[in-house]
């Protein structure tokens, strides 16, 4: 009988005692080192002559890092001021030693998850003690691409698998750049810290993501500045805290430092008054460590790269982005006094936002993707004064509200729709009708859409104007019956770009050349591709009517050509006008790119960019 294979240790969060291998110290284990074990380190480095004191004054592990250079002379060390203070660096060096030598663990302690994009991917014993607490677990019930999987049926991905690929993702390019370029002097802590940061990202994505954040808030709250990372902040905080990770993440050497440095990653502070906040457990010479989950600079980061590759492949739309190649390609040069990823694959990297503009364009922004939403949030805003949500300490608050609670936010998932169907709250029965009309395919019907000339640019506060100046195209004499009215009609304004609004994203990256590596260098348009647009943002102006009956249907379609013709502007078919509303085929037309913009974006309030990722 063959023996069985040796199982894989079960990941219990349980700190995994390691030595390093030089004079056998166990950092690990600072605390337990007794006055014997100190007294031998400080010979071990060089200090010998004041290392008995140590072992005379009963000093253990436990109370190395309270030494101080007047502690230190009171115990009777007498020597210069320079040798002291080399020696007190290396009792308080001890610390970060023990961290490191705790970050780090055994092969064999990592747990192995099968991702279908990344194959099999091993994250660390404390990224699985987050990942197994209601409040990350919570992300299996958040489509990632929210709606779009009511019209496409393979988007039935969620934040939680997402959320995993970039952990991996984000320790992969960490321990790239850590073998590439040793003189980085990249941490397991760096590792960790970066890792947890990816892992934990989307913890603040609300139903149906970004729908909840971009549509439904903003109605809802419309003073408020609220983000889905702030959310993300303050539910890994809770997270912590309602677990009782404190200790855990102490036991893998990570402090409330280094988790406000994980935060940072997530969402790195704003510069105030023009200057540059101060990093958070992170060395300046390590800020590229912010580039990497969430790149303020020019959006590539491991967030993009998951996102696209995932929502591809769910969607069945093939794309040429390579990730691992471009990581391969990424290098650390210094670029006006502060530390940047650069690249050298500039193909790849142009195929990276093609794949995104493309992805916009063929799915997030679906003409009955996007109608679902609207349907969607205008049943939560009518069920958000009587639908409540079970907060901190039994209070009840709005759907609205919940935000600021983690306790009730953790209960907000894709699953507030089903529970507002299965109510029979007299309350929400307009909620009911539209989420049951979403069910039938009952939609609002789509008119048609068209395009402002460039370089002008469509704003939020012109929805209503449009919709008044549509209706008052009716011609009043030949209308019989009843009349169609503004608050019929839906404007929806698409924006579609590479990321950066009317910018070239490749503006905002350095790259470096085989035969120049520690250069970074900006690149001229042509230098990257001839393909390129000239201009990279577009924005389409749709229009949808509520009423279903042909005779409302005929005449928005009517007004809305009337009012076209008046302005100029031509009424385009929807490139996924082959779909019918309950098809999920792929097969739509090339956008014209000359329409593209480059434009900045101005003081007024701009249509916000939906970013499904």
């Amino acid at each position: 009988m063959s023996s069985q294979p040796t199982k894989r240790r079960k990941v219990d969060g349980s700190l995994p005692l390691t030595s390093l291998a030089n004079n056998h110290f166990d950092f690990a284990n600072l605390e337990n080192w007794t006055p014997d074990d100190i007294c031998n380190y400080l010979t071990a480095k060089g200090f010998a002559d004041e290392a008995p004191l140590f072992k005379e004054q009963e000093i253990s592990g436990k109370f190395l890092d309270k030494l101080t250079e007047d502690l230190l002379r009171k115990m009777g060390v007498s020597t210069s001021k320079t040798r002291l203070l080399k020696m007190l660096k290396e009792v308080h060096n001890l610390k970060n030693l023990c961290d490191v030598a705790r970050t780090k663990v055994p092969v064999d302690s990592l747990k192995v998850f099968n991702d279908p994009i990344h194959g099999q991917i091993e994250l660390h014993p404390l990224c699985v003690q987050i990942i197994d607490t209601p409040q990350f677990q919570r992300l299996r019930y958040i489509k990632q691409l929210g709606c779009a999987y009511l019209v496409f049926p393979g988007a039935a991905h969620n934040r939680f698998e997402h959320s995993l690929g970039v952990c991996h993702l984000a320790g992969k390019l960490c321990r790239t750049l850590q073998k590439k370029q040793q003189d980085l002097n990249i941490t397991e802590k760096d590792v960790l810290c970066v890792e947890i940061a990816g892992l934990c990202h989307d913890l603040g994505h609300g139903p149906f993501s970004h729908m909840f954040d971009q549509l439904f808030i903003p109605v809802t709250l419309p003073d408020s500045e609220w983000r889905h990372e702030d959310a993300s902040i303050a539910m890994l905080d809770h997270l912590i805290k309602a677990n009782h990770l404190d200790s855990v993440f102490a036991d893998y050497g990570l402090h409330d430092q280094d988790i406000s440095f994980i935060m940072d990653l997530i969402d790195k502070p704003k510069k105030q008054n023009n200057k540059r906040l101060p990093y958070k457990g992170c060395a300046k010479d390590k800020s590229f460590l912010y580039e990497i989950v969430a790149n303020k600079r020019n959006g590539i980061d491991v967030d993009k790269w998951d996102y696209i590759m995932r929502d591809c492949h769910n969607l069945g739309i093939s794309s040429s982005f390579d990730c691992n190649r471009l990581m391969t390609f990424f290098r650390v040069n210094e670029v006006e006094g502060e530390k940047q990823i650069c690249a050298r694959d500039k193909g790849n990297l142009s195929d990276m936002f093609h794949a995104r503009y493309n992805l916009h364009r063929r799915a997030y922004q679906h003409k009955v993707t996007k109608i679902i939403e609207i349907m969607l949030v205008e049943a939560l805003v009518k069920a958000n004064d009587h639908f409540l949500v079970k907060g901190e300490e039994g209070k009840m608050l709005k759907m609205s509200e919940a935000i600021h609670d983690m306790v009730a936010y953790t209960n907000m998932t894709d699953d507030i729709i089903l529970q507002i169907m299965r109510s029979d709250n007299p309350a929400l029965a307009e909620s009911r009708r539209i989420l049951e009309m979403v069910q039938r395919r009952q939609l609002y019907k789509f008119i048609g859409q068209t395009q402002r000339l460039p370089p002008k640019s469509v704003y939020k506060e012109e929805e209503e104007i449009m919709k008044e100046e549509i209706i008052q195209a009716q011609e009043l004499e030949n209308m019989d019956g009843e009349q169609l009215t503004a608050d019929q009609l839906i404007i929806h304004i698409v924006d579609l770009n590479f990321g950066k609004g009317g910018k070239n994203p490749i503006k905002e990256v350095r790259f470096y050349s085989k035969a120049n590596p520690q250069e970074a260098v900006l690149l001229r348009k042509d230098q990257v591709s001839q393909l390129l647009p000239e201009h990279f943002a577009e924005q389409q102006i749709r229009v949808y009517c509520k009423r279903r009956e042909d005779k409302y249907i005929n005449k928005a379609h009517e007004c809305f050509q009337s009012w076209c013709d008046k302005k100029n502007y031509t009424v385009q078919k929807a490139e996924n006008d082959v779909l019918d509303s309950s098809e999920a085929t792929m097969e739509v037309s090339t956008t014209d790119v000359s329409w593209l913009q480059d434009t900045q974006t101005p003081e007024k309030q701009r249509i916000p960019d939906t970013e499904f990722q």
